[in-house]
């Protein structure tokens, strides 16, 4: 009997095919967008966890307290006694001082003002692994290497930084001072960091003389037996301390790698559910339109409601009907908005890519696309369930009479 009732419900759906078609575009749109967000927020947890596994979870920083880009803020700094104080907290394995500024590069005559990074090459692994990067083309920085740079991904691409890209070998001005290309890093996957420039220790010391020992930022790692978050809480307190100043006052913050993520994600997650709460607006108002669609259908198949009973069509056989019918509507509409969301994801994850921000991309794991098919079916048969109750309640004798 179900078999028949699926039949008459899909023949009555196709059968009415403007007033079918207006009710499942409104479904469609909201699943679409609930598509289109799922997929890139997945996307971006993805290249966290991504980035989490290759750069390790015992990863600790410490930045200024202030609001902005570390290095950035002139009057904070990390000594090279803060840094040698630090090296000897119980816990702490590897310690990286790291020299932050914005630096005037210059190629054939064209100007651009980016970021420089100066760092201890002996712990070039360390320091590239935590940022997950490595060398792409070229060589790494050596001991010594005064007057010589690595440079982000973005430099080798034509109209990306500058008009033509660059190569190994070649020659850039940096504040006025000449400096050789000796390799460039992969990509991160954004404008920003991908068009950072990288140099020695002396290098940073020669272009900024003004900072020689006073670090805008300091990158660690615990020792695999220490709690990177408890050791986060240890350094603070004690370099608190060390430094004279009072608690809640201090002018730094040490944060570890997995706080970086948890505050990344939570970021994340309540942009994506704001956006997902206004698709869902859309959906409540389909549920609506489905919700009178429904009810028309009620109305105008009324004397065959009465024609199905008189025959021995039970109140539940009415109810499964147009309960199916109504979910039919959904799941069709949840099936189109599943495939145009699939196409708007992947043109914009492209068009993200081809901007520098190949980090921000979509992915689509079968849960997804069930899942948002079923939540379509799940949101027309909870629309239908009220004009299906009315109908399956309709006395045979009257709705014969219906006109």
């Amino acid at each position: 009997m179900k078999i028949e009732e699926i039949k008459y419900s899909i023949k009555n759906v196709f059968f009415r095919k403007t007033r079918s078609f207006l009710t499942i575009l409104s479904i469609l749109m909201g699943i679409a967008a609930i598509f289109t967000l799922t997929s890139f927020g997945l996307g971006i947890q993805s290249y966290v966890n991504v980035l989490a596994e290759e750069a390790g979870a015992n990863l600790l920083y410490i930045q200024a307290a202030s609001f902005g880009i570390p290095g950035t803020d002139e009057n904070f700094f990390i000594t090279r006694d803060d840094v040698d104080f630090i090296k000897k907290i119980n816990g702490v394995d590897k310690v990286v001082p790291l020299y932050l500024r914005v630096v005037e590069i210059k190629s054939k005559k064209q100007v651009k003002y980016n970021f420089i990074m100066g760092y201890d090459v002996k712990y070039f692994d360390f320091f590239f692994t935590g940022f997950g990067i490595d060398i792409l083309k070229g060589r790494e920085l050596k001991k010594g290497d005064l007057g010589k740079v690595m440079l982000g991904y973005n430099y080798q691409l034509s109209e990306t930084i500058f008009k033509k890209p660059l190569a190994v070998g070649e020659k850039v001005e940096l504040n006025g001072m000449p400096h050789e290309i000796v390799g460039f890093v992969s990509e991160v996957g954004n404008p920003a960091d991908d068009a950072n420039i990288y140099a020695t220790e002396e290098t940073m010391e020669a272009l900024y003389p003004e900072i020689a020992d006073k670090f805008g930022m300091v990158m660690l790692s615990s020792e695999k037996t220490t709690d990177p978050v408890v050791l986060a809480e240890r350094i603070e307190e004690k370099l608190r301390k060390y430094k004279g100043q009072e608690e809640g006052k201090e002018d730094f913050y040490v944060q570890s790698f997995a706080d970086v993520i948890e505050t990344f994600n939570s970021v994340i997650g309540v942009l994506t559910g704001v956006l997902i709460l206004i698709a869902i607006v859309s959906l409540i108002v389909a549920g609506v339109n489905i919700m009178n669609t429904m009810y028309t259908a009620v109305l105008e198949r009324t004397k065959e409601i009465g024609i199905m009973k008189a025959i021995g069509a039970r109140n539940s056989d009415i109810l499964f009907i147009f309960v199916f019918e109504a979910g039919l509507l959904g799941m069709v509409g949840g099936v189109i908005g599943v495939i145009f969301g699939y196409l708007i994801a992947s043109s914009a994850g492209e068009i993200a890519a081809s901007a520098g921000y190949s980090s921000l991309y979509p992915i689509f794991p079968t849960s997804l696309v069930v899942g948002c098919i079923l939540f379509a079916f799940s949101i027309g048969s909870l629309s239908g369930l009220i004009p299906a109750i009315r109908a399956s309640k309709l006395n045979p004798t009257d709705a014969l009479r219906h006109e």
